[in-house]
């Protein structure tokens, strides 16, 4: 699926995203259990809220991470697996 940079997300029903004090991360949590995230991908879902793009996600992190090549490849791939896991879904 390409995501186009307009493309704005939000967690998916019956889906809840947190930090996870126990788990000292983000996680996603279901009604069949949790996923632990990495880093990387806590960093793009903790954008992913309804309102704002995957261009702005984008703009954000790379401010945010500036040392940080290919950033825009990372992000999109990321968003392109939790749409792939049904994590995320589009809002428009």
């Amino acid at each position: 699926m390409a995501i186009e940079h307009s493309d704005i997300y939000k967690i998916a029903a019956h889906h809840r995203f947190q930090w996870e004090k126990a788990q000292d991360c983000y996680v996603i949590l279901f009604p069949e259990g949790m996923v632990k995230l990495n880093g990387s991908a806590g960093e793009v879902l903790k954008l992913v809220d309804g309102s704002t793009s995957a261009g702005e996600i984008v703009t954000k992190l790379q401010e945010q991470f500036p040392d940080v090549g290919e950033i825009e490849k990372d992000i999109l791939a990321m968003l392109d697996f939790a749409i792939g896991k049904a994590w995320i879904e589009k809002v428009n």
